[in-house]
């Protein structure tokens, strides 16, 4: 492909630097409309063919994240027809991300990887065949996709699900995984309604923040199960600001009779756990008959042991849930919906969770706190230079 620039005809190749080689006296004096084409020509033209260079976070074998990982440069690519450039914005540090470095989790690109999974972006050129997206649009992966830890990322136009720019960033790149979730369980495996009661352990992370937000816009109560910690009663308060209904650690609930704690509620219908152990005990003994405990983590890597009671005369019913099957098994507008409206929740106030951005530079100490090797802090998102 060729291009014609004030006269002079230039290959792809050449473009960018007869373009950066204009003085502004040949700017000028060719006149606004000229001015006017040639903005045409770069903005469009260029721009839809060719994707800048990039830095990325790789890693060529699975391990310690801090010991596998390392910053690259990659180099300019050409687009296909039908392909989009994207500028990240920002993308989480998510525990799953860390699993798929360390090689433990069941779903795993193929080595060399770019880190990274979940993310926004901003549309930065297009493939001649794009139809769909523009220059400006804001994107996330749809479904989620392998290796949004870089700064660039050249990708089909249908794997991009445009959203919009009226929330932060980090809001944006973290509404895939975490939000979603807790939108599914509470939508899919029982019937709730007003009045109902939920419980869960692991309260205080993204998906058990969201699940009480998302629970007391529906008139549904939660009981909250958190580790024992030093700013306990801090936390507590953060999270009955929130909506929640009552808060408990995890040493207050070592009681005969843990449903004694209910007062005026009833008992759970469902509860969720992402700890395993005996957190994951702790949700089940709140449970009524015939109640549902969903599990959609293991943070303590311990294994979930269940009396053969609750199975016989509770009936109770333990299930799992994976985000990547609800995607496998749902259309891209399904995937748009849902998070369009979890957005919309969140620009108008009515859903918040607590991030820690961080400079994509500073990647390094972002993984440390991540890996909990500083002590205990919110989702790191990592922020790319604009």
């Amino acid at each position: 492909m060729r291009l014609t620039l004030l006269g002079r005809t230039e290959s792809m190749a050449n473009f960018r630097v007869a373009l950066k080689a204009l003085s502004v006296a040949e700017l000028v004096g060719n006149g606004r409309g000229c001015y006017r084409r040639l903005a045409s020509i770069s903005l469009r033209s260029f721009a839809s063919y060719v994707c800048p260079s990039s830095r990325a976070i790789i890693y060529e074998e699975h391990g310690p994240p801090d010991k596998v990982t390392r910053l690259v440069e990659l180099p300019v690519c050409d687009l296909k027809e039908n392909e989009v450039c994207v500028k990240m914005l920002a993308a989480p540090i998510n525990p799953s991300d860390i699993n798929r470095i360390e090689g433990v989790y069941p779903v795993r690109p193929p080595l060399p990887a770019v880190g990274g999974y979940e993310g926004v972006g901003e549309v930065k050129a297009l493939g001649s065949g794009a139809k769909y997206l523009s220059i400006g649009d804001w994107v996330i992966p749809s479904p989620p996709s392998f290796g949004t830890w870089q700064t660039c990322i050249v990708k089909e136009e249908n794997a991009w699900c445009k959203v919009p720019k009226d929330v932060p960033a980090e809001y944006a790149a973290t509404v895939s995984v975490n939000p979603s979730t807790a939108l599914r369980m509470l939508e899919d495996f029982v019937s709730l309604k007003a009045g109902d009661v939920v419980v869960q352990n692991g309260a205080t992370s993204m998906v058990g923040q969201c699940v009480i937000q998302l629970s007391y816009l529906r008139g549904i109560q939660t009981i909250n199960i958190i580790r024992d910690r030093p700013d306990l009663d801090d936390v507590k308060q953060r999270l009955k600001e929130m909506g929640a209904g009552k808060v408990f650690s995890e040493s207050e609930l070592e009681v005969k009779n843990v449903k004694s704690l209910l007062g005026d509620l009833s008992e759970p219908i469902l509860g969720f756990n992402c700890v395993g152990g005996n957190a994951a005990s702790l949700v089940l003994k709140f449970l009524r008959q015939g109640g549902t405990m969903v599990t959609y983590g293991g943070m303590s890597k311990k294994p979930i042991t269940v009396s053969t009671s609750s199975f016989i005369f509770k009936d109770l019913h333990l299930r799992g849930y994976w985000m990547q099957n609800w995607v496998n098994s749902h259309t891209s507008n399904e995937f748009k919906t849902m998070t369009d409206y979890l957005l919309r929740l969140v620009r108008d106030g009515l859903l918040k969770y607590k991030t820690e951005t961080v400079p994509f530079q500073d990647f390094d100490a972002a993984l440390q706190k991540a890996l909990g090797k500083q002590g205990h802090f919110s989702k790191q998102v990592l922020m790319f230079d604009k």
